[in-house]
């Protein structure tokens, strides 16, 4: 199999994957949100509603796939609200065909409201329940937030992608370089933990109890700051009364590193150098150029300078610091 490559993967391909772990697929495949992964909605013959994953090949060892479900079970088996794959006669993982799968119960609910503060302080008593648990292991497997790959590699598949227009190569590598320059010299991670990694508002989906997460795909060891800080939105005033707000629920559970407010906008720039990267290496799956037809153009480039411009104005900014109750 090709790397990177789901062009085998068809819908009888997954639905023979499924009865080959013991499913029986009573509907049709509904596709959900997913670019990295394949992952689609089905339900078996009793009408239960499931969601399966096919996971990217080549994208993570199985040890590393194995350590992210075992991640989902601890988190779960403290009662923790995290959708954790199922597990059928002992085993979470399944192979068919070449591809690796799992099962998750099918859990819904709305978006997060990032701007709605009883759910922010909500969200930080979450996470620190979550990062009590994880502090306590650590990863053997999985990766951590660290600059050599995802600034100095990410760059690299950038300027070796040959997606940046000619004419404007000098000042996007320009910019890139002094923002990557920054960032690198910022990002010191002092204390890390295993993290949920990804804590965007897509990931986290909320019911009438309470949030739930609902992928575990990218955890990895890092600062706590990670699982913090994408939360944040607005102008800085109203950033600092966010992470307050966090923060208040997060220390009912677990201690906050304040220097790690330091870290905030070196791990922005580590998002946004890698997620150019992520579609520069991607572009050939189709899928891609599909959902993302805008990236492969000039205008894009030109709004990914302006981007850059403002993200080393804010690397140079006083980081954001907290109330008088967390010093």
């Amino acid at each position: 199999m090709a790397q990177f490559d789901f062009k085998s993967l068809s819908p009888d391909t997954i639905i023979d994957g499924l009865e080959s772990a013991g499913f029986i697929v009573d509907s049709g495949l509904l596709p959900l949100n997913s670019y990295e992964n394949r992952v689609y909605q089905f339900h078996d013959e009793n009408l239960t509603k499931y969601v399966t994953k096919f996971y990217r090949p080549q994208r993570w060892k199985l040890a590393q796939i194995q350590e992210e479900h075992d991640f989902s079970f601890e988190l779960d088996d403290r009662e923790l609200p995290i959708v954790a794959p199922l597990k059928i006669d002992g085993r979470s993982l399944f192979e068919h065909q070449g591809y690796h799968f799992a099962v998750f119960p099918c859990r819904g609910g709305r978006i997060f409201e990032v701007d709605n503060l009883d759910q922010l302080e909500w969200m930080g008593r979450f996470i620190g329940r979550i990062h009590a648990v994880s502090s306590l292991e650590s990863f053997q497997h999985r990766p951590s937030f660290n600059i050599d790959e995802m600034l100095y590699q990410a760059r690299n598949i950038i300027s070796k992608s040959g997606f940046v227009p000619k004419p404007l190569q000098i000042p996007f590598f320009t910019i890139l370089e002094q923002v990557i320059e920054i960032a690198a010299e910022q990002y010191q991670p002092g204390h890390q933990i295993r993290l949920h990694g990804d804590c965007h508002s897509g990931n986290i989906l909320w019911r009438d109890e309470g949030p739930h997460f609902v992928d575990l795909d990218d955890c990895r060891t890092g600062p706590a700051i990670q699982d913090l800080w994408m939360m944040l939105s607005g102008d800085r005033q109203q950033q600092l009364l966010q992470i307050d707000t966090l923060l208040m629920g997060y220390e009912e559970f677990f201690s906050f590193e304040s220097k790690q407010l330091l870290l905030i906008e070196s791990l922005r720039t580590m998002r946004v150098v890698n997620y150019m990267a992520w579609l520069c290496k991607r572009w050939q799956d189709p899928a891609f150029p599909h959902n993302f037809p805008w990236f492969n153009t000039e205008k894009y480039w030109e709004e990914q300078i302006l981007m850059l411009k403002e993200q080393l104005f804010a690397l140079q900014e006083p980081p954001l610091s907290l109330l008088p109750l967390y010093p």
